[in-house]
């Protein structure tokens, strides 16, 4: 089997961004002889329930994260485009466990519900709340990490990547990756200068967003869609880069020769996350009705609060209204 494990993937759930199918990906997987895939979409966990199963029928483990967006000044800033500041940083969180699952869930949930500006954020506050049961990567070129090392120096990656060891402990990883852009090889460099003064351990991910080498240029046009722009636009968002597809364990042994450790260690990282979901059974949430309501039983509150919403969208509810909506 690899001594190598694929930890920064993106399927097509990462909408207009990946190109992988699942099945696909599972299947060059298992063809690789890699016993274990993580995914981790942008910003959301569309495909976790499908991942999960097709890596079970094809007895590959699946390891459920996602990569999030952490917003520097908090979720519920949306002023930082308007003044040149970073409105969020990548961060790639995986699931150890239920628990981590769980929380997972909240914080993606939170992204959108509270968060949502370009994209679904969180930030450090919520991480504090909903950390436990997650592994942390400090993810790709657009991480806290590596943006704070690029334009401060090697002291400020350091801060960084302190502050989110803090908070995961042994479960946080420096990520680097080897895709022959020039801005990633200086950061690269950074990254094991933190990892030596710090001792956090790296890990060798290669940030897949197609399967194979000759789909750069379909994925290209998938960008375009993204974007709205034109394949010749010459100022349009792209990838410089062909060589963000599913790489086998000797590419990336080949890429990381002179840091092997980086490899293995995608396989402490694996062992960790064993994430098991119960299909047999309802997982319903609890409602509870609140003290002040004068409401008899669930169903009595819900009918409730449906008829205020009416209320609130109609300026008169006529009896008709009230037989449509069945009160």
């Amino acid at each position: 089997m690899s001594d190598f494990i694929h930890l920064h993937n993106h399927t097509h759930y990462s909408l207009l961004d990946g190109a992988c199918r699942i099945p696909d990906m599972v299947e060059r997987t298992k063809e690789l002889g890699m016993s274990a895939l993580a995914i981790t979409d942008h910003g959301n966990m569309f495909g976790a329930i499908e991942f999960y199963q097709t890596c079970l029928k094809n007895d590959i483990k699946p390891i459920i994260g996602s990569e999030v967006y952490v917003a520097p000044d908090g979720r519920f800033d949306k002023e930082g485009a308007k003044k040149n500041r970073p409105t969020a940083y990548h961060l790639v969180l995986l699931a150890k466990n239920m628990h981590g699952y769980r929380n997972l869930m909240k914080l993606v949930s939170f992204g959108y519900l509270q968060g949502f500006y370009y994209k679904p954020r969180i930030d450090m506050e919520l991480l504090e709340q909903y950390h436990e049961g997650l592994i942390a990567m400090s993810a790709c070129l657009k991480g806290e990490v590596s943006q704070r090392y690029l334009k401060n120096g090697l002291q400020d990656g350091i801060n960084a990547a302190e502050q989110y060891r803090s908070l995961f402990g042994k479960d946080y990883y420096l990520e680097v990756q080897k895709h022959g852009i020039q801005e990633e090889d200086t950061v690269r460099e950074g990254i094991f200068q933190i990892s030596e003064q710090t001792g956090i351990k790296v890990l060798a991910t290669n940030d897949i967003h197609y399967l194979k080498k000759d789909h750069w240029e379909a994925h290209d046009a998938l960008l375009c869609l993204q974007t709205g722009k034109d394949i010749e636009d010459t100022n349009r968002m792209r990838y410089n880069t062909h060589e963000l597809y599913f790489k086998t364990a000797d590419e990336m042994a080949a890429l990381f020769s002179d840091h092997p450790e980086a490899l293995t260690n995608t396989l402490e990282v694996t062992e960790k996350c064993n994430l098991e979901m119960n299909f047999k059974e309802y997982h319903l949430p609890e409602f509870e009705i609140p003290n002040e309501s004068d409401a008899k039983d669930l169903k009595a509150y819900l009918k409730k609060l449906a008829y205020n919403g009416l209320e609130k969208r109609y300026e008169n509810v006529t009896p008709k209204l009230k037989e449509t909506s069945r009160f």
